[in-house]
């Protein structure tokens, strides 16, 4: 199992990274969760709902700022130092992962917060290309860095307030899309700057609203268990993008703002309206899917999180069918967490590799694991990892 780090080793590592790179102390520590997704997938960027909930895996950020506008990052998870000019940064600037903080910081500017310039160190222990946002998790610790670094000299939202806490997420998707060119929508980084722990976040992507669901496994007795397949995981490689275009293009046939307007019910005829198989299937999928999240969200507001599975299945098989965005590696987790005994298992995240969660009853990781490796090993499949997500807190300074 991959483990999470406690907070101060988590803010040492990055402590430690900072002063052997840049010299000194760091101004601060601050970090941010990677997430899992319940149930919603691709419903973000189609103004639908999504529920994820924030895990105990964090990425750490030291920051210390600089009075000449210059940027300097490392990573210990990447080679060398990056440096630039905060003026110097825009869309198809950056390449490689300094895009997502030096996105981050552009995004602030570009809303008119006077941002200065910073020498930062990553250190993360979010399981990288897993499909369990890791780079929201990069994005949001920056974001929470500047904000709190900046002070008095802050001129958004309070970043302490939701209403903070959602300009803050989107400048980070601004990041994401613009710099670094991934077309995400905006769960990720909502997940990772407004869940609190304990609880799942139910998102309106519709209006940027959001709900605490309590998801108490614990009292449940269930553990919720992230698979990581190890398929190759990418969101800048077209797919995802062609999916979103798929979507918005059906959304203008159908007369409609996003797909979130169609109601299930007039499903049929909007899906007889549109010209070809694959729209209709996407269109299916996302429809079905939202009312999915809404089923879902009733089942944990009465109590009956034991309930829930048969969803999540039905989940997977939408987006194996309609979406088509699982892979061969996903499929087999799923299936094969199932038949160890979990209540229902589904891909997370955008899909094409990364990782499935399943819930199963509390103390029975292990033989689910077991089971999962040694499918993956008899399909000639890279072995799997494991991790138990416990519903976690938000983006925070740490140190």
């Amino acid at each position: 199992m991959i483990d999470p780090w406690t907070p101060t080793d988590g803010a040492a590592t990055a402590r430690a990274q900072f002063a052997e790179v840049f010299g000194g102390q760091p101004d601060g520590v601050w970090s941010a969760p990677g997430r899992v997704n319940l149930i919603g997938e691709h419903t973000d960027y189609n103004g639908g709902l999504c529920l994820p909930v924030a895990l105990p895996h964090r990425t750490f950020v030291a920051l210390r700022t600089r009075d000449d506008g210059g940027l300097g990052l490392v990573s210990g998870r990447e080679s060398g130092v990056w440096s630039s000019e905060l003026t110097a940064v825009g869309p198809g600037t950056v390449e490689g992962w300094p895009a997502y903080p030096a996105g981050v910081a552009w995004a602030l500017t570009q809303a008119g917060i006077p941002v200065p310039g910073f020498d930062a160190a990553v250190a993360s222990c979010v399981p990288y290309g897993a499909g369990l946002s890791s780079s929201a998790a990069l994005e949001s610790a920056f974001a929470v860095a500047i904000a709190d670094r900046m002070g008095a000299a802050w001129t958004g939202p309070d970043p302490s307030s939701d209403e903070g806490r959602a300009f803050l997420a989107q400048a980070c998707v601004r990041a994401e899309n613009e710099v670094a060119g991934a077309p995400t929508g905006g769960m990720d980084q909502a997940a990772s700057l407004r869940c609190a722990a304990g609880n799942a976040l139910l998102l309106d992507c519709r209006d940027g609203s959001t709900r605490q669901v309590p998801f108490d496994l614990a009292a449940a007795g269930l553990d919720l268990l992230v698979i990581d397949t190890r398929a190759e995981h990418a969101l800048v490689d077209g797919q995802y993008a062609q999916r979103r275009a798929t979507c918005e293009a059906a959304a203008v046939t159908l007369g409609v703002p996003t797909l979130r307007e169609i109601d299930p019910a007039g499903l049929p005829d909007a899906l007889a309206a549109l010209g070809d198989d694959v729209s209709r299937r996407r269109v299916r999928h996302v429809v079905s899917e939202i009312a999915r999240v809404t089923e879902f969200v009733a089942l944990l507001d009465v109590g009956r999180i034991r309930d829930v599975g048969p969803l999540m299945d039905a989940s997977h098989e939408s987006l194996r069918v309609d979406y088509e965005v699982t892979c061969a590696e996903l499929d087999v987790a799923v299936a094969t967490a199932r038949a160890a005994g979990a209540l229902g298992a589904r891909m997370t995240g955008g899909g094409f590799g990364g990782s499935a969660i399943a819930l199963i009853e509390a103390g029975t990781a292990r033989p689910v694991a077991d089971a999962v490796s040694a499918a993956f090993a008899d399909a000639g499949f890279t072995a799997p990892e494991f991790l138990i997500a416990t519903p976690s807190g938000p983006a925070h300074r740490d140190a």
